[in-house]
């Protein structure tokens, strides 16, 4: 057997356990815990934090993983895991990993699979599917954070309806906030309870609403949050911009499903023409057919 060969198996040794372990390997309840309170708050760090020492402030050490990653890439992860609401079973450290063993195998898989086909073509396609591969998480979080946001959106109206009650019956806004928060289930009631928790940590209003907005990229969330922002810097009624944004939200939410309504008879146009016009055909012209050549035949 070639050394190459040797040498392709060997990898693919080491990086398929690594593989299993960045996939399956799941923190202790009390380190979830931890990590969820050490990250409360704290938002992805800029490029100018990056000059910073590694040990500054107590900060720890980048692992193995993220010196193999370039920096960018770790903080696109970081933005994408937290619009996606920062799974526990996918922390940052074990995205970077994932990064890298899913780019090693396939490219491991792709060496031994143009080696031994031969041919420019499989040395292309091992390229590209070790690319793919490389992007795998990014997909996963992007797929996951554009399914949130939806949830956010579609919920975004009746929560800010329960907030318009609270707030019309005496509470304040940031009680009227947390009822709701307590009062939901979804991603928009998560996303509430993480901004007030920022406001109890220090952070201003205005940079707690900002961050809500720029966290979940979501338009209609963020044009509520820049509502509320003007509202308390202007002194206007928070009433009146609750029952403003609920009765805007809920136009928008229709006019999201209507349009959805009119694009399905575009969208059936090619499953029809493709998978049930053929069959039809053949039902009704097949018996003719068949006489014909019987006839002529």
């Amino acid at each position: 057997m070639p050394a190459h060969t040797w040498l392709a198996l060997g990898l693919i040794t080491v990086s398929l356990p690594l593989l299993v372990w960045a996939v399956f390997s799941r923190p202790t309840p009390a380190r979830l815990k931890a990590m969820a309170n050490l990250r409360r708050g704290v938002e992805a760090p800029d490029d100018s934090d990056q000059t910073a020492p590694a040990n500054q402030g107590g900060a720890v050490r980048p692992s193995l993983a993220r010196r193999l990653v370039p920096a960018g890439m770790v903080r696109r992860l970081d933005r994408l895991a937290a619009r996606a609401g920062r799974p526990a079973a996918w922390p940052l450290p074990r995205l970077v990993a994932a990064k890298i063993v899913l780019g090693l195998g396939a490219a491991v898989l792709g060496l031994l699979y143009t080696v031994s086909t031969g041919g420019s073509g499989a040395g292309i396609l091992a390229a590209v599917v070790t690319v793919i591969a490389f992007f795998v998480p990014e997909l996963l979080l992007h797929s996951r954070g554009q399914k949130r946001g939806e949830a956010i959106a579609l919920e975004l109206a009746d929560t800010l309806d329960q907030m318009t009650i609270a707030v019309e019956a005496g509470l304040g806004f940031e009680s009227a906030m947390a009822q709701a928060g307590r009062n939901g289930n979804g991603p928009l009631a998560e996303e509430l309870v993480r901004t007030l928790q920022d406001i109890e940590m220090g952070r201003s209003r205005r940079q707690a609403y900002e961050s809500l907005g720029s966290r979940t990229d979501v338009d209609d969330l963020r044009r509520f949050t820049r509502a509320v922002i003007q509202a308390d810097a202007h002194g206007i009624s928070i009433a009146n911009v609750l029952r403003t944004q609920a009765a805007e939200m809920r136009l928008k939410r229709r006019q999201r499903a209507e349009e959805k309504a009119m694009q399905i008879p575009v969208k059936v146009i090619f499953p029809l023409m493709l998978c049930i016009l053929p069959v039809l055909f053949i039902v009704l012209l097949g018996p003719a057919v068949m006489d014909m050549v019987d006839a002529f035949g």
